[in-house]
């Protein structure tokens, strides 16, 4: 049984973005696979996804909705000891096998490089897959010292790339950023939509759009920022719509 797991808290994302990553998991695995959501509202998620609480962590206010959140999956009680555990993030659109995350070094921390830091050691914790058990120990410093921790290191993937000294990269064509490799450079963006590489599997959209603006031909900016509208334009690619829709 291959084991995948998101969470879910907060308003950002509704049930809807995890019955499509589950859909999306089906339509892309070949062995038998399990999604597991850890919630604080479980209303309306597919009846097969298994829905646990959200793990317990102790976190300082300021960052109690960041993605520090994710810290909590670490922990030594939440599964069998030495299973391979892959996270999803939920504004991702999975376009290809899933399978092969689980064959490549199992046994170890696998992470997509950040394609914003290429070469700088840091992972991008938007997919990534972990053995139960073995790195209790992150979850365990950062409860003791949550306040420093973050204050040093912001961001909690920053925070686990300095910690896990054998971390390992997905191949760079398995996990692309929409925003940041397949988006087309303006003005070609207006006209040209976001091709899908063909051994791609996954595709994050970190920050917006999320993947239903993509399909609404949107890409939300602030208001205050309403000049932004200029060179926040893209057309829908089908790919997109096969994958999420």
């Amino acid at each position: 049984m291959q084991t995948i797991i998101c969470m879910k808290w907060g308003n950002r994302y509704n049930y809807v973005y995890v019955n499509r990553l589950y859909q999306s998991i089906l339509k892309h695995t070949k062995n038998k696979t399990q999604l597991i959501c850890f919630t604080d509202d479980q209303a309306n998620i597919n009846k097969n996804v298994i829905c646990k609480p959200l793990p317990k962590i102790k976190l300082p206010k300021v960052i109690a909705l960041t993605p520090w959140r994710k810290i909590s999956v670490w922990q030594d009680s939440l599964f069998k000891r030495n299973q391979d555990i892959l996270f999803l993030d939920l504004d991702l659109v999975v376009t290809g096998n899933l399978d092969r995350l689980f064959k490549y070094n199992p046994g170890k921390y696998c992470v997509i490089e950040n394609w914003t830091q290429i070469g700088m050691n840091i992972g991008n914790t938007s997919c990534f897959r972990f053995p139960s058990g073995k790195y209790h120990y992150l979850f365990e410093e950062f409860e003791k010292n949550s306040n420093q921790i973050w204050k040093k290191y912001h961001i909690e993937q920053i925070y686990l790339s300095e910690k896990i000294k054998d971390q390992i990269f997905w191949p760079s064509d398995w996990c692309k950023s929409f925003k940041h490799n397949l988006l087309p450079k303006w003005p070609t963006r207006l006209w040209k939509p976001a091709v899908l590489p063909s051994n791609t599997s996954i595709v994050a959209f970190t920050g917006k759009p999320d993947p239903d603006d993509v399909i609404d031909g949107k890409w939300p900016v602030k208001h205050s920022q309403f000049y932004k509208k200029i060179y926040k334009q893209l057309k829908t690619p089908q790919w997109v719509i096969d994958n999420w829709s």
